[in-house]
């Protein structure tokens, strides 16, 4: 089938070189234009396992090109709308311009039988409204609502092998020929028995950011929980075993630590609430205001720790930090905790060097006041407390005899709960966990 893909960012690029991978003809638009020549060029505009190896085959075998010109969508049979929602400044909606001006670009190029697919996370409402423009511009041309599950560092996997695919779709004929082109588009992952849920647009716009609000939600339990085992004297980590035997909770997203950042699940949360006051059902979603709050309280107790690990004073102490990303496998850094506390140690008069394997030309750009290193020894060297504030495998995996070698002080704080206190310890090192003894 001909695809065209609109907006190329994470979720659209990665999409984009996916449907190749599938067999499909597609062309992928965008209005930066350096960010298309790069694309186009075979050069990843960000860090993601697998997408670089993907996107030069994509390109290699003719299916796939990139344009900032919207007249390229013409011709194609479905239009894949995956620009961004960022949360607007100063407040907690979705911010939907960039989704109104991509449907706006697209409105002149649609063809009778052309199949409009959202996957962008929208507020509640959104594809109906949508719809309407799509109707009226094009009364031939279907709009559904198809969301995206990517989790950063598995994006490939996710799209290729998807663990559920949702359909939103309008009733009638409309609904159903657009059914038979989605059912054609995702051919390959449907064939490997995907579970597929075809639903209405509110439930289909409603599932993604019901998701992550369920995930922040585990997360920021399981930290509440961390900061009663701190004054009880209990372990957290046992903790999250014992009650993640119960098939009913589950191990995953129980692992307590600095908490949640990124792209999606803080913005995600706090447009699920604005949107929820809108519609008048803000009391179905006040216990989010708590999720958000026991999570950006994370940030304030490895700040914390370390003040009281350095005897209360953090000014002039060197701090090695390792971790600028979000997360692992990812080289994003919007709203990330580990980011976030490096800038906050450095406000107390820190001198903090910040060390990652993929993000810190990204952490740069938002905080150019901090020092950042290549590598972990660079970032160590006499430092007098580490912090290890992003579970990336290498940091991990660090031999704890070695490190203590290279530093003035053997004293770490493990914010992710991700090393063996005990080997740490029996290297000499005092270890601090978050809701650890």
């Amino acid at each position: 089938m001909r695809v065209s893909v609109v907006g190329c960012g994470y979720l659209g690029a990665v999409h984009a070189a996916c449907m190749t991978e599938v067999g499909h003809e597609v062309v992928g638009i965008d209005v930066d234009e350096a960010k298309i020549a790069a694309l186009s060029a075979g050069e990843t505009p960000f860090f993601e396992p697998e997408f670089g190896e993907l996107l030069e085959r994509a390109l290699s075998s003719g299916r796939l090109r990139f344009s900032t010109k919207s007249a390229d969508a013409a011709g194609s049979q479905v239009h894949f709308v995956c620009v961004g929602t960022p949360q607007k400044a100063g407040e907690n909606a979705a911010d939907m311009r960039y989704v109104d001006a991509a449907f706006t670009a697209l409105a002149d190029h649609l063809a009778p039988g052309d199949v409009v697919v959202g996957k962008s996370t929208v507020p509640v409402g959104t594809a109906t409204r949508l719809a309407a423009r799509v109707a009226e511009v094009q009364p031939g041309a279907t709009l559904v609502w198809n969301p995206e599950f990517l989790r950063e560092g598995f994006a490939v996997q996710d799209t290729l092998h998807p663990d559920r695919i949702v359909y939103g779709l309008p009733e009638g004929p409309a609904g159903q020929r657009a059914r038979a082109v989605l059912d054609e588009v995702y051919a390959a992952p449907l064939a490997e028995g995907m579970p597929l849920v075809v639903t209405d647009y509110p439930t289909a716009e409603l599932v993604k950011v019901a998701a992550n609000s369920f995930l922040a939600t585990k997360i920021s339990f399981i930290n509440a929980m961390a900061e009663l085992c701190e004054v009880a004297g209990g372990d957290v980590s046992a903790l999250a075993d014992a009650i993640g035997h119960d098939d009913r909770i589950g191990r995953r997203f129980l692992n307590a630590g600095l908490g949640f950042g990124g792209g999606c699940l803080p913005k995600d949360i706090r447009a699920f609430m604005a949107r929820a006051g809108e519609l008048g059902a803000d009391q179905a979603l006040t216990f989010l205001r708590e999720v958000d709050t026991i999570n950006l309280r994370r940030r304030d107790r490895v700040v914390e720790i370390a003040r009281q690990v350095l005897d209360g004073s953090l000014a002039g102490r060197t701090i090695a930090v390792l971790g600028a990303a979000f997360k692992p496998n990812s080289d994003d850094v919007r709203d990330s905790p580990a980011l976030d506390v490096a800038a906050r140690l450095h406000g107390h008069g820190a001198q903090v060097r910040v060390t990652d394997p993929h993000a810190l030309a990204n952490a740069a750009r938002i905080h150019p006041d901090l020092r950042y290193v290549a590598d972990v020894k660079q970032a160590v060297a006499d430092a007098d407390l580490v912090l290890l504030l992003t579970e990336w495998r290498e940091y991990v995996d660090l031999d704890p005899t070695e490190l203590a070698i290279q530093v003035r002080s053997t004293t770490i704080i493990d914010a992710r709960n991700v090393l063996d206190p005990q080997a740490w310890r029996n290297a000499g090192w005092t270890y601090r966990g978050l809701g650890r003894p």
